[in-house]
């Protein structure tokens, strides 16, 4: 059998339900937390990190000196906007359509000490409003 080698959906014959599964993930830079305790006190401004203002991310984009929250295509998406449409049936027990799509980072803040708990409100409502913004115009 040979399986799709872009994202795709699987349909779980068991419960009847498809499951996204993306290749591409795994090229990620980083690929989970490693076990440490955080530094009492984080720096406002990381220049090794992906996600702070100016520096280069993963993928070798550079991020523009943003001032608030700031959105950009995934780097490494788990879905592709660019899988072509269908399905294949490889088996009974192994099903698979396209999954295409498109996925975005969202930078809650230009500060890397930040976390949402952390933020104001208006700068809350700014990320929430970024939230809406970004879920109506991938619908």
């Amino acid at each position: 059998m040979e399986l799709p080698d872009r994202t795709h959906r699987r349909l779980n014959p068991l419960n009847g339900r498809w499951v996204l599964v993306s290749k591409g993930r795994t090229a990620r830079p980083w690929l989970g937390k490693e076990g440490s305790l955080p530094s009492v006190r984080r720096p406002s401004y990381d220049p090794d990190c992906y996600l702070c203002p100016g520096n280069e991310r993963a993928g070798g984009q550079r991020n523009p000196g943003f001032e608030g929250t700031f959105v950009f295509t995934n780097d490494f998406p788990g879905l592709d906007p660019g899988t072509p449409e269908g399905s294949t049936e490889l088996h009974p027990l192994l099903q698979t359509r396209s999954g295409p799509g498109t996925c975005r980072v969202l930078c809650f803040s230009p500060r890397h000490d930040l976390d949402l708990a952390l933020m104001s409100v208006p700068e809350i409502h700014r990320v929430v409003d970024l939230w809406f913004e970004q879920t109506a115009e991938l619908a």
